[in-house]
C-alpha cells in the first residue's frame, strides 16, 4: 500500500564516495520502479546509488539479489503501514478510509510519473518467468488478505458486518481494490479517479453513509 520515499532516497546528483546499503537500497528500488527489472540496467542502478558495480556486487549481490531486496523491503513496508492503518479500536469505516486514502496519494506520487505499488508495477510482469519474485509476489498478496480478514472478522464480530457477512471473499475485494488502484494510477489515473475505487469499496463493505 504505502512506500514512501524521502528527500535522502531520491536519485543523486553527484557521485558521493560512500553511500550507505539503506540508502543505497532505496535510491536502487526508485530506479526499479520507474523503469521496471528488466529495463533497469547495472549502469542505471549505479548512476541511481552513487556506488560503482563492484561496490553494488559487494553491497547487494547482482541485479536480480538487489530486486529482491527491493521487494522484500516493500512487502515489509506495505505489510507494516497496513497493520497500523487497520486499527481495531476504530469503526471500521474510518480504519478502510485511512488504508485507502492513503494509498490513493501514495499511488499517484513520483519524480518521473505516477508510479502506484512497486510490487504491482515490478513483481507482476516479471513472476512468470522468476519463482522467487512469484513467491514473494504471492507472499504479499495473501499478508495483505489476512489482515483485512482479521480486521473485517473483528468487525463481524462487534456487530458492524452482518454475521452473514463473507469475510474471506471482501478481504480478497479490498486487496483487489488496491491493486486496481495501483494500475490505474500508474496508468495516470488523477487523485480523484484513483480515490474513487476505494470510496466504492468502503461503502460496498459497510453501507452507503
Amino acid at each position: 500500500m504505502v512506500q514512501k520515499e524521502s528527500q535522502a532516497e531520491r536519485r543523486p546528483r553527484g557521485r558521493p564516495r560512500k553511500v550507505d546499503p539503506e540508502t543505497a537500497l532505496n535510491r536502487a528500488r526508485n530506479a526499479f520502479w520507474d523503469t521496471g527489472y528488466a529495463a533497469t540496467s547495472l549502469d542505471d542502478l549505479s548512476a541511481a546509488t552513487g556506488l560503482n558495480r563492484p561496490s553494488l556486487y559487494s553491497s547487494f549481490g547482482d541485479k536480480q539479489a538487489l530486486y529482491l531486496a527491493s521487494l522484500k523491503k516493500s512487502r515489509a513496508e506495505l505489510t507494516g503501514s497496513l497493520t497500523a492503518a487497520l486499527k481495531p479500536e476504530e469503526p471500521l469505516r474510518v480504519a478502510l478510509e485511512r488504508v485507502f486514502g492513503a494509498a490513493s496519494l501514495v499511488y499517484t506520487q513520483g519524480e518521473r510519473a505516477q508510479r502506484g505499488c512497486f510490487l504491482i508495477g515490478t513483481a507482476v510482469t516479471e513472476a512468470v518467468a522468476d519463482p522467487e519474485i512469484r513467491g514473494e509476489l504471492k507472499g504479499a498478496l495473501d499478508e495483505i488478505d489476512a489482515l483485512f480478514a482479521a480486521r473485517l472478522a473483528r468487525a463481524r464480530a462487534a456487530g458492524e458486518l452482518a454475521p452473514t457477512a463473507g469475510i474471506d471473499g471482501l478481504a480478497k475485494l479490498a486487496t483487489a481494490t488496491l491493486n486496481g488502484m495501483a494500475v490505474r494510477a500508474r496508468a495516470g489515473g488523477d487523485l480523484d479517479t484513483v480515490a474513487a475505487f476505494g470510496e466504492a469499496l468502503v461503502d460496498t463493505i459497510c453501507g452507503p453513509r
